[in-house]
């Protein structure tokens, strides 16, 4: 199951990467506006990431808020593109939401008295 999470979670974040960075007509049409589809992408992005690296959640969160700042740097040399100090924050505050919601979901399973790194546990 391990495996898999984290075949997602980069899969999404190549996606992502390539929507951000990728030529104007390759980009979906916006259904939540602007910063709703980057609030909605970034969030799966950390809960996918939380869930698929537990025990490193705190540095994958912050590994990612410096990504997404590089993307957002990086759109500067794209043509038709523009990196805002406005979409960095709407993506790093939703990916570290993300990433806490799938902490609190581990520490609810935790309390209920079930092993939460059950899922994500490597096995021998």
């Amino acid at each position: 199951m391990t495996a898999l999470l984290r075949l997602i979670a980069w899969l999404l974040a190549a996606a992502v990467t390539f929507v951000t960075l990728g030529p104007q007509d390759v980009r979906p049409h916006p259904f939540l506006g602007q910063q709703g589809d980057h609030a909605l992408a970034f969030l799966l992005i950390g809960i996918v990431f939380g869930l698929a690296y537990p025990q490193r959640r705190l540095t994958a969160s912050a590994l990612a808020v410096a990504l997404i700042g590089l993307l957002e740097i990086m759109q500067l040399w794209v043509p038709g593109r523009h990196g805002r100090f406005e979409d960095f924050m709407v993506d790093a505050l939703s990916t570290c939401v993300g990433f806490a919601l799938s902490a609190a979901a581990g520490w609810m399973m935790t309390q209920l008295g079930q092993d939460p790194d059950a899922v994500t546990r490597q096995r021998p």
